[in-house]
């Protein structure tokens, strides 16, 4: 059976930059979070679910998923998102499980960034958390998003503190302007092959 990792870390950490790394060194990728947006705007029984939960205005005319909309209805809503991410994350898993049986690697990874506050660490042989200093994960997400410091600190206070999720983790990753970061991934790669 094929080593399952998940690669996770706070945002702005890097995560996706660290991934695209890994696709290079030929290793398959799964985006958990491009997934759920997918399945958002095309799974049948995900879209009856929101419906009945939302209303019939959660989706746009085209059939695509109204994510301005949604995203208001479940950020300061913990209950709402709670219900989101019970219809979402279990299709998303079964899609990556399926997936995974698929491809031919020594290991596979899956970018989330939600792995331990979604309570799926048990799916992984390894978990690698990508870190980075406070500050430049605000500045790169404000830069990357184009939003306000109190935009970021509102989402970052959603998730598990980065020093939680490296205590939990197999592996580190420091993505910072001090740090290289080629060699920490050669080190994992080697460790994992």
């Amino acid at each position: 059976m094929i080593t399952k990792v998940a690669v996770t870390g706070g945002i702005g950490a890097g995560k996706t930059f660290v991934c695209e790394i890994f696709k290079k060194m030929g290793i398959p990728v799964f985006n958990a979070d491009f997934e759920g947006k997918k399945l958002l705007d095309s799974d049948r029984g995900i879209k009856q679910k929101l419906v009945s939960l939302f209303g019939n205005d959660i989706y746009l005319p085209n059939g695509a998923v109204n994510r301005k909309k949604l995203a208001e209805m479940v950020f300061n809503n913990q209950i709402a998102l709670a219900k989101l991410n019970s219809i979402v994350h279990p299709v998303v898993r079964k899609n990556f499980q399926n997936w995974a049986q698929n491809q031919q690697a020594p290991y596979v990874i899956q970018e989330s960034a939600i792995v331990f506050e979604s309570e799926i660490t048990g799916m992984f042989d390894k978990i690698v958390t990508v870190t980075a200093p406070f500050d430049l994960r605000v500045t790169r997400v404000m830069k990357r998003d184009n939003v306000a410091r109190e935009k970021v600190m509102e989402r970052m206070k959603n998730q598990l503190p980065e020093e939680e999720k490296i205590k939990q983790s197999d592996y580190i990753i420091v993505n910072s302007d001090k740090e290289m970061i080629l060699p920490q991934i050669i080190n994992i790669h080697n460790s994992l092959i």
